[in-house]
């Protein structure tokens, strides 16, 4: 499948046609009119691509090319950090999510989706530990103090380097002594 662009129209098998609006680097976020906004993995094969005179509806599908340049440069100019890879064998898998009690319903999620996730978490946790370091109004006692909880915050996401392909990439907090 082609790569989707923000703006572009689409048809989805089970909720209609709709329109892309963030372009992730595992999923589309998409909205859609049955069903609001909607994350579909970028392998995802169901999508049709529509042309404009294929859409019913052309009103809240309007993204004009200022927005579309505006949406590019605040891409380019966040404070997006490093791209970390996924672990080959999770690539394409899904993540179960089932409650302990048999009547409630469980949900799937693509792990690319929440492996995306983590690493949105990383980058901010970086950018929240460059500011709180380079800030002029806190003391160095503050800093130190800031900087420890950061450092447990690290340590606590641990759990999830099994998902990532490089070590490199890997969440560390305290090293024991």
């Amino acid at each position: 499948m082609e790569r989707l662009s923000v703006g572009t129209k689409v048809r989805h098998p089970q909720y209609g046609e709709g329109v892309v609006e963030r372009v992730e680097e595992y999923t589309y976020a998409i909205k859609f009119d049955s069903r609001g906004r909607v994350d579909v993995s970028r392998k995802f094969a169901g999508l049709e691509v529509l042309g404009d005179e294929e859409i019913e509806e052309s009103g809240p599908y309007e993204v004009s090319e200022i927005e579309r340049a505006l949406i590019k440069v605040l891409r380019q100019w966040n404070d997006v950090g490093e791209l970390a890879e996924l672990g080959d064998k999770w690539s394409g898998g899904t993540m179960i999510l089932q409650p302990a009690d048999p009547d409630l319903k469980g949900k799937e999620i693509p792990i690319e989706t929440f492996f995306h996730k983590i690493v949105m978490l990383r980058d901010r946790l970086r950018v929240l530990e460059q500011n709180v370091n380079s800030n002029k109004k806190l003391s160095d006692g503050e800093k130190v103090n800031l900087q420890q909880y950061i450092t447990r915050i690290y340590g606590s996401l641990t759990t999830f380097n099994v998902l990532f392909k490089d070590k490199s990439d890997y969440f560390v907090g305290e090293k024991s002594s």
